[in-house]
């Protein structure tokens, strides 16, 4: 296994320690879970720069790194629904965009065809870890900034996820032609 997947597996392996310190009642407990998601969305970026500066691309990757991806989003996302921070109806949009999506990647590999992560796609990504972020330090943010910039990156990224959504859809309708 080489270290782009070992990178994406911390990932994946962070969650459960992400999400232990949302729920727990510590001291600095949010401070924790802000840190441990930090960390964990900048392992994203790094074992995708190493897997393409070292030809480290593997199936195995491309399928754990995505993966990774969604379950660290998901976990943030239902966390963040217990301690009211975000909507469930906003954060069930934002799932089930995921769902989608990965179900026509499932149906398009079935076609040999594969779907690669589009610009808006990463845009998303990015967009939603940066609101998940604004999220947890809710108590810092407004204090700092002094206007819920939270709430402003909750409805952007439930307009760039559903946008991103249909672009995925649009672009790969063939995929759908070839089952009919």
């Amino acid at each position: 296994m080489n270290i782009a997947n070992k990178i994406t597996i911390l990932r994946i392996l962070l969650i459960p320690i992400f999400m232990f310190f949302m729920i727990i009642k510590v001291p600095y407990n949010m401070e924790i879970a802000l840190f441990i998601f930090l960390f964990a969305s900048l392992t994203d970026k790094l074992d995708g720069y190493l897997a393409r500066k070292y030809n480290l691309i593997t199936d195995m990757g491309k399928f754990l790194d995505p993966l990774a991806d969604k379950l660290l989003v998901t976990a943030a996302f239902v966390q963040l629904i217990e301690l009211g921070r975000v909507e469930a109806w906003i954060v069930f949009v934002i799932l089930t965009r995921e769902f989608a999506v990965t179900g026509l990647r499932s149906i398009a590999a079935s076609q040999d065809i594969v779907i690669a992560a589009s610009n808006f796609g990463k845009i998303k990504t990015v967009i939603q870890m940066v609101t998940i972020i604004a999220l947890i330090g809710r108590p810092y943010v407004r204090m700092i900034i002094g206007f819920p910039l939270d709430t402003i990156l909750v409805y952007l990224t439930l307009f760039i996820t559903i946008i991103s959504g249909l672009d995925y859809f649009y672009k790969n309708r063939v995929v759908f032609s070839k089952d009919m």
